[in-house]
């Protein structure tokens, strides 16, 4: 498998890690992976995988960790949804320049966020969008967290923690900042995602204790030109090697049918 590893820079110079898996021969697009948070470019994994299938299927992936996570530049604490937004535009304007073909993005949970509220910039840019177990409502998520997920980590003990020490720690490890946390009070990524008419595909399991599937479900079906693919029994980020074959294989075949096939 032809990889490359690829240095981007963000408008304001962070420096993010990105590698790009060439496709064989002639190549039918692009498309772009955005992460969840605390993550990197590989997403546990999942990400190298689907990229794979990607570029076997004709498709050049271009995987990049946002700042503040893997070996990207920045601070977790100094991450910001504005700053994501930024690291995804340095993603899609170096796929638009070194790349042929339409360009699509696949975003993973938090890796929504950024790709949602920019959906109306990247008109003339993204054709498709697929959306893995979407955070579309920060406030359900973050501020009054309804999950298990959500309460363990974003509670009022936390939020305690927060105010006093200007962080707090997401599975007791990844330092998120106030001034993202206060971002969470100001972004619609739903709005924005419901705005948009490209056509689009959501993959979520129907058991995720982290983000909702109920919303995520609600936010497909109030979008025009929208699949929808529940993977049956899965918790968030798809919980074994089955489903998450299960999430790779249903994605790539959308992009390469233009519509979702039978399960």
């Amino acid at each position: 498998m032809n990889v490359q590893r690829v240095g981007l820079a963000s408008l304001d110079g962070v420096q993010l890690d990105a590698a790009l898996h060439r496709a064989p021969g002639t190549s039918r697009g692009a498309v772009g992976l955005a992460h969840g948070i605390t993550v990197d470019l590989d997403e546990g994994g999942m990400f190298v995988r689907l990229a794979e299938q990607l570029a076997a299927n004709g498709f050049d992936a271009l995987r990049f960790s946002y700042r503040g996570h893997g070996e990207s530049g920045g601070t977790q604490a100094g991450a910001t949804i504005a700053g994501e937004v930024l690291d995804l535009q340095a993603a899609v304007e170096h796929a638009r320049q070194e790349l042929s073909g339409p360009l699509s993005i696949i975003a993973a949970s938090f890796g929504a966020v950024s790709t949602a509220v920019s959906l109306p910039w990247l008109r003339a840019d993204v054709e498709r969008v697929v959306f893995w177990n979407p955070v579309l409502d920060l406030r359900r998520t973050f501020v009054d967290p309804e999950l298990p997920w959500g309460t363990d980590n974003f509670n009022r003990d936390q939020q305690k923690f927060l105010r006093e020490n200007g962080f707090l720690l997401i599975d007791g490890e990844f330092r998120l900042g106030r001034v993202m946390f206060d971002e969470f009070s100001r972004y619609q990524p739903a709005e924005d995602f419901v705005r948009d008419t490209r056509p689009a595909l959501v993959v979520h399991g129907d058991q995720d204790s982290y983000v909702s599937y109920d919303i995520a479900r609600e936010a497909a079906a109030a979008r025009a030109n929208c699949d929808f693919y529940t993977v049956v029994g899965s918790d968030h980020g798809f919980d074994s090697r089955e489903r998450e074959d299960e999430a790779i294989k249903v994605t790539v075949d959308w992009l390469v049918r233009g519509k979702l096939g039978e399960a």
